[in-house]
């Protein structure tokens, strides 16, 4: 059994929390949490409100979010390192939680320029912020915690083999992260979510495109005539896991040479229990019809065609959560039929059905 990883403990009430991509489905989500459970904490979100999907989605994200006090949003793109710059040298932020990215691995095949300036410069400009605070007179940054993805693992269950360029963005923010820790001995930990969903979604996610599609009377197309397996993690459990994971940072500590052994950590957060996709869709028409989004007599097999696998996807997405388990005593938990309830419910209500 491997070790227990040292951490510094961070206390989060009083703290200035940076949290890019704050209008997006888990920025708002933390953003949220954050602001109802820690005292005194002030959170400076940033976002650009790119139209990748539905803007009254982030528009309605945010307006939840302005009502806290404490919260103070700035509109930029993160691809603009001085703007990046400028919000550091003003607000000064001690933990860094970087959420802001073009998502989505098929949308990554038609538009990779999209993936290359928020994936890789975006978080180039975060991790040069970082290392700039450590300058004389600035705020040093205690921890950055970012957003990785399962898609690293490609088809592979154990060993990162990128199949996307959504996929190999991410791991190339993992090794910049890696290199900006041992250099600059700036604790980071990034975290690799695996298949988010509930209230208040991604419309690109399937769970949101099935219901748009079922809604409309289209067909739905599922992927690998359904034999494709999800580690499907709801919003609340990826929460609680990067809130746990902000008040731990890897320790700073210098090796038997004399240098810095890089205070550098990555995680997978999932459920741990991988479900087919055709178990996942009926789950979710029954939920659809008990929330009243679809009439009890909805005909889903008119509505279904099961097709080949999509470039870039990959059969099985399995978390093993063991090191999250190990360090931060959490493993998410929540069950696949209570989160599609409580998205079926949410979307009903905002989309007034």
């Amino acid at each position: 059994m491997q070790e227990k990883s040292v951490k510094a403990k961070i206390d989060l009430k009083g703290k200035t929390v940076l949290v890019t991509g704050a209008a997006g489905f888990i920025g708002s989500f933390l953003s949220e949490r954050l602001l109802s459970d820690f005292e005194d904490i002030r959170v400076i979100g940033f976002d650009s409100v790119n139209d990748y999907y539905d803007i009254r989605l982030k528009e309605s994200r945010l307006e939840k979010l302005q009502k806290h006090e404490n919260f103070i949003f700035i509109k930029a793109n993160l691809a603009d390192k001085d703007k990046v710059s400028e919000i550091f040298r003003e607000y000064s932020p001690q933990i860094v939680v970087n959420l802001a990215a073009q998502a989505g691995v098929r949308y990554s095949i038609t538009n990779p320029d999209a993936y290359i300036e928020s994936n890789i410069i975006g978080f180039y400009n975060i991790l040069e912020a970082c290392r700039h605070s450590y300058d004389d007179g600035a705020t040093p940054v205690e921890h950055l915690v970012y957003a990785s993805s399962s898609s690293v693992y490609g088809s592979n269950k154990k060993v990162d083999n990128p199949v996307s360029l959504y996929a190999a963005t991410k791991k190339s923010d993992e090794l910049m992260a890696h290199a900006y820790s041992k250099l600059y001995n700036i604790p980071s930990t990034g975290l690799r979510f695996f298949t988010v969903y509930g209230p208040a979604g991604r419309p690109d996610m399937a769970y949101f495109g099935f219901t748009n599609k079922l809604l409309r009377g289209e067909t739905i197309r599922i992927f690998n005539y359904g034999n494709c397996k999800r580690d499907f993690t709801y919003i609340d459990d990826i929460v609680e896991g990067v809130v746990r994971v902000m008040q731990g940072a890897p320790e700073r500590k210098d090796g038997e040479d004399g240098l810095p052994v890089p205070p550098y950590a990555v995680y997978n957060i999932g459920n741990q229990n991988p479900e087919n996709l055709l178990d996942f869709v009926d789950i979710l028409q029954q939920e659809l019809i008990a929330a009243g989004v679809l009439p009890n007599d909805y005909d889903f097999e008119a509505h279904k065609q099961l097709v080949p696998m999509q470039p870039g996807d990959v059969p099985v997405t399995y978390a093993d959560t063991t090191p999250l388990e190990r360090d931060y005593g959490y493993k998410p938990s929540a069950d696949l039929r209570t989160g599609l309830r409580n998205f079926a419910r949410w979307y009903k209500d905002f989309y007034k059905i």
